[in-house]
């Protein structure tokens, strides 16, 4: 092998060789790196919501002057929910469900002297759109607990609010998870009394949830049986972006009760601006990679005869393709190990600058990452090999 490596190393251009191995590590690094900042940044486009899945987009009527002055009700009519279900956009659809009774509360600790009480309301959504828990999400007939989801702003302000103009003192969710609510509820000449269970807190739902199957049978228990349509929808869409769901909505007055919408719109376009630079680093590998095969085939070129020779003596093909492959698979090897050194310095500033930003960032990992590299080396290399092999293989038919 050496010795023939010391006849075929002549006519070697390193600078073909220098300017094919950049070229690819730049390639490389673009498309590692582009992957890898779409995983490190993405979280920060996702609701940090702890129970409520992350693509539903919640529905709501525009209240205005004209609608207050005219009457015009806020609440989505069965018609006017059929046709957004229909809605070439719409994967599902699910109603928040009123109470139809009358709800108070009372809360508090006798030993430090707290004892709060409220009227409130009742809201339920479907079981499906609910991603928290199953075991704690659960209500039986007659059974006297009752869990509870509710908005965390309610929570801040009690402790930067009332909290701090009392001289109370404030209270973490850890905290009021532990405490148990009073819960009176009455209506159709019948009252019930529940423990509730605080289980979650929304950042997105300005309304207290219960399981809707404690809706359903306290509204015919304690209900006046009389339908009540929903003021609020959640919405599942195949594509937050669609351009059609922003029209649609401006067309029938509708609106969201979060960002949820333009959220998506900047996730896609992250996707897109991803997308092309990691195009772009495609791009530039394949031009590097048509490099290579091209200084390949003039090495091979000009030591044809040299290549003719030993194959007469007695060489087989695979023997003498074999240091031009180690070549080829050396240069990858480097280009790799580059490209991921690189990946990590110029991560490790991105990553500074992030957590400055959003403390609680939740940076992805590198192993998808280190996999895609690995998957470009091995392919890169293989395809080099392969055209290395039957540039020989076609010297050796052509001398027979």
């Amino acid at each position: 092998m050496k010795l023939v490596w010391k006849l075929l190393r002549q006519h070697i251009s390193i600078g073909q060789f220098s300017g094919f191995t950049l070229a690819n590590m730049i390639g490389m690094t673009i498309i590692l790196l582009g992957l890898q900042f779409y995983q490190d940044v993405s979280s920060i486009f996702s609701s940090k919501e702890s129970f409520m899945k992350k693509d539903y987009i919640i529905v709501t009527k525009q209240i205005n002057a004209v609608s207050t002055l005219t009457g015009k009700g806020t609440n989505f009519t069965k018609n006017e929910i059929n046709e957004l279900k229909n809605q070439s956009f719409t994967r599902s659809l699910g109603l928040f469900q009123p109470a139809d009774f009358r709800v108070s509360a009372s809360m508090g600790m006798k030993n430090v002297g707290m004892q709060f009480s409220t009227e409130m309301f009742f809201e339920s959504v479907p079981d499906e759109y609910v991603d928290f828990d199953s075991s704690q999400w659960i209500y039986k007939e007659n059974d006297n607990n009752l869990p509870i989801i509710l908005p965390r702003n309610y929570l801040n302000l009690y402790n930067f609010g009332f909290a701090q103009t009392r001289g109370l003192p404030k209270l973490s969710e850890n905290v009021l998870s532990m405490i148990s609510m009073n819960i009176t509820v009455s209506g159709n000449q019948k009252q019930g009394l529940y423990k509730g269970k605080i289980v979650g807190f929304s950042n997105r739902l300005n309304t207290i949830l219960v399981p809707q199957s404690f809706m359903n049978w306290a509204n015919e228990e304690y209900g006046k049986n009389e339908s009540v349509e929903p003021s609020r929808l959640i919405l599942e869409v195949y594509n937050p972006t669609d351009d059609s769901i922003v029209k649609y909505f401006q067309d029938k007055g509708y609106e969201t009760e979060d960002d949820k919408l333009e959220q998506g719109k900047t996730a896609w376009f992250l996707k897109i601006v991803v997308g092309i630079v990691m195009g772009v680093g495609i791009l530039i590998t394949v031009l590097a990679l048509y490099v290579l095969m091209l200084s390949i085939y003039l090495l091979v070129q000009k030591n044809t005869t040299k290549l003719e020779n030993l194959l007469l003596i007695g060489y087989s093909p695979s023997h003498v393709a074999m240091p031009y492959q180690l070549l080829t698979f050396f240069l990858n090897g480097f280009v790799f190990v580059c490209a991921i050194m690189i990946l990590i310095v110029v991560r490790g500033y991105y990553l500074e600058m992030l957590e400055s930003l959003y403390p609680d960032l939740l940076i992805g990992g590198l192993g998808t990452t280190l996999l895609l590299g690995i998957i470009l080396f091995i392919t890169v290399s293989l395809l080099n090999m392969w055209v290395i092999r039957l540039k020989i293989a076609s010297i050796w038919k052509r001398k027979e």
